[in-house]
Order: C-alpha cells, then structure tokens, then sequence
C-alpha cells in the first residue's frame, strides 16, 4: 500500500512502510519538523497536525491512516484564515518561552477555532488538555487563546 493524501494543499505519496508513524514521515522524510517528537504516545501534543481539520496526535497515526485524507502541518497552517490572528494573539500574550510546545498549540487552537469560532474558555481549556508546556504555567497560552478567539468571532 502507498499512501496518498493531501499535505499542506500538495496531493503528496509516501514510500514508507504503512505502519510508520507520521511523525516519522514528516520530520525524517518530507523534512517538515515544525511538528515535533515529544512523547511519543500521544500524551504531550508536541506532534500535533489537522487531520481534515481536527487536531490529533501525528505520533498516534500511522502512514497508512492518512489515505485519502488532509494533513495540515504548522508549516502550511499560515495559508488558512485562522493562523494570522491566532499567531498574533499568542505573541501579543508572550505565550511561549522556549517555543517547544508552539506549533502544537497552535494546530490545536487552529482546529477548534475553524470549527468554533464561538469557543470559550472551557472549550479552550479541554481543547488544550493534551498539549503540554514545561515554561509558561498555561496562563500566558490562555490569554493569547482568547484574544485569538475574541478576534475571529469578531472577523465573523
């Protein structure tokens, strides 16, 4: 089986091993290492990509599962409408400090907040259940993640 799927708007085909994570894939093969390799069972959010438009785990998904689908990465998450203010927002807040846990938190603030823009703070807060940060106490991600939502309800 090869897999065939959308990443980042390019149809692209692997020449993997069905069962290699996609993680695996897109930091070792496709050089995509904006998603990162934390824990490895999909406990801290670190790999974090949309898959048709849900956040989940890429360490959790093999090759073979993305057949068919849409991968968005951090690095194609710039071309959809919710990455700029969501970006922003999370500077404006300082939200990170080393920066490890940003590209998930982002994939993951972007797929709640493309599905619902109307999120609120318990939303966010389960949203963001599986993504861990070792720097910043949450509180300063919290902040960015509603200014972000504040933004796009108001862009809608």
């Amino acid at each position: 089986m090869t897999p065939v799927f959308t990443l980042n708007g390019a149809e692209t085909t692997l020449d993997c091993a069905p069962d290699t994570p996609l993680v695996t894939v897109l930091r070792e093969t496709l050089c995509l290492t904006g998603t990162k390799l934390g824990c490895g069972i999909g406990r801290c959010g670190a790999c974090m990509v949309l898959l048709d438009g849900a956040a989940v785990n890429a360490c959790l998904l093999m090759a073979w599962q993305v057949t068919g689908r849409e991968v968005v990465t951090i690095e194609g998450l710039r071309a959809r409408p919710a990455a700029a203010p969501i970006l922003a927002a999370l500077a404006e807040a300082n939200a990170f400090q080393c920066g490890y846990c940003a590209p998930g938190v982002v994939v993951t603030l972007a797929g709640l907040l493309t599905a619902r823009p109307d999120a609120g703070d318990d939303d966010v807060l389960r949203a963001l259940e599986g993504n861990l940060c070792r720097c910043t106490g949450y509180a300063s991600i919290l902040r960015g993640a509603r200014a972000a939502a504040a933004r796009l309800r108001a862009a809608a």
